[in-house]
């Protein structure tokens, strides 16, 4: 009888791993693919890519079985085992004296696009119709590795304040934020849709466990192809219940981004410094209310208001050049948004009932998440349902946590892709998105 004995089999994987073999000059085995060979005439260097960067082997051409090497070219996958050698020239510091090759495959045709080059140089279609491949570039999949941390951090974060993590249903028979936006299709001979949010589910589970996250799609049907817009993108959500204020939210957003950007300067300052990552420090964001922002944009930098409703994208642009000038701060909250553009379930602002206790994130330029106070009180909600042209039959499973009782509770979305963006200072968002789905675009 055999067992499965649960050990790791493949000894070296990360720069630490081969940094600790480095100090003993100890024997590495590890594997990986060819990234570039130059070929010195008595010696190689095989740049091998391993998942934590770019490892630098030296093959001496004396010393080995010269048939394997010859066989070698560009993403050929390979184990080798050699002797590991602090270098401080070499990526990562460590070099590899090869000792042994053994060759696992071989590409079928000549790689199209050079990925030893520091920049691609293609643009964005290029790069997308080939996105199996540019991925395995170093500067991809540093940005990757950045928006994984990103991920990571968010979830730590609200781990360890109380939330739990929950998984809700991306087709559904409602629509949660309203309007025509939405994906729909055919489930079983009934009408379903993309989920637009985890909206409804996250609230329902505020009542089971008080505070809830989730990271996972949302679906957008918007018939606009803008480099900030994509129809399915990655949301991190939470909702949490028994809040004082609409600001209990914010605060807890801007706990978990010093924690998030914190983690990446300290776990992922190799891949920062490889993009040329600025990462924000503060203490606090500062905020200010839609209305005002309005204004100070006007005043400031004669900005003509053409929607007294929303924000344009040249007035996030504004409001955060704005805050940046005079507060120092690349990333604001714009609270207090009109009732006509909020969804039913953003809660009035008791002062003044033509504005939510909701808000906006901007960040460098851009809104990155949407957020605020929830209506809790069954009756509030059903009022304000009909007072946006909305049936309350239609929503019967999701008045019933409203019904049975709920805690006063909020949220947000924070769009990942959205952060990453502008973290990596690009023009847009599709680099930062895996495989993008858009107007045009579903495919590879």
């Amino acid at each position: 009888m055999e067992y499965s004995s649960g050990k790791e089999i493949l000894q070296v994987t990360t720069f630490e791993g081969l940094q600790s073999y480095a100090e003993k000059n100890q024997q590495a085995i590890l594997h990986g693919a060819v990234h570039n060979i130059r070929d010195m005439g008595n010696f190689a260097f095989i740049v091998l890519r391993i998942p934590a960067g770019l490892v630098q082997c030296v093959w001496d051409k004396s010393s080995g079985d010269q048939t394997v090497f010859d066989q070698l070219r560009p993403e050929c996958t390979i184990e080798l085992a050699g002797e590991s050698h602090l270098e401080a020239r070499a990526p990562g510091g460590v070099e590899i004296h090869v000792q042994q090759i053994t060759l696992l495959s071989s590409p079928a045709e000549d790689f199209p696009i050079n990925l030893s080059r520091r920049e691609l140089g293609i643009n964005l279609d290029t790069d997308l119709n080939n996105r199996p491949l540019t991925l395995r570039s170093g500067a991809m999949r540093a940005r990757f590795r950045i928006q994984a941390a990103v991920v990571r951090g968010f979830r730590e974060f609200l781990d360890a304040n109380g939330f739990t993590d929950i998984r809700t249903p991306k087709i559904v028979g409602g629509n949660a934020e309203g309007g025509t936006n939405v994906f729909r299709l055919d489930y079983f001979g009934k009408k379903g849709f993309l989920a637009q949010s985890p909206q409804f589910y996250k609230q329902t589970m505020v009542g089971v466990f008080e505070r809830v996250y989730e990271i996972g799609p949302v679906f957008r049907a918007e018939k606009h192809s803008t480099n900030r817009h994509l129809n399915e993108y990655i949301s991190l959500d939470f909702e949490m219940g028994y809040i004082k204020s609409f600001t209990d939210i914010m605060d807890m957003e801007t706990a978990c981004l010093i924690y998030i950007f914190d983690l990446l300067r300290r776990d992922c300052a190799r891949e920062c410094a490889a993009l040329g990552v600025k990462i924000p420090s503060f203490t606090e964001i500062p905020t200010v209310k839609f209305r005002d922002a309005k204004e100070l944009i006007a005043a400031e930098y004669g900005h003509k208001i053409k929607d007294p409703y929303d924000l344009e994208p040249v007035e996030e642009q504004l409001i955060s050049r704005y805050f940046k000038e005079k507060y120092n701060s690349e990333l604001v909250f714009v609270t207090h948004y009109p009732v006509k553009k909020r969804p039913f379930y953003a809660k009035d602002d008791p002062e003044d009932s033509h504005f939510t206790l909701s808000f906006d994130l901007l960040f460098r330029g851009m809104e990155i998440t949407t957020g605020g106070q929830r209506i809790h009180e069954y009756q509030e909600q059903i009022d304000k349902m009909i007072s946006k042209g909305l049936d309350p039959e239609g929503f019967t499973n999701y008045l019933m946590i409203h019904k049975y009782g709920m805690p006063p509770h909020g949220g947000l979305g924070l769009g990942l892709e959205r952060l990453c963006m502008k973290l990596f200072d690009d023009n847009n968002v599709r680099y930062s998105a895996l495989f993008p789905r858009d107007l045009n675009r579903l495919e590879p």
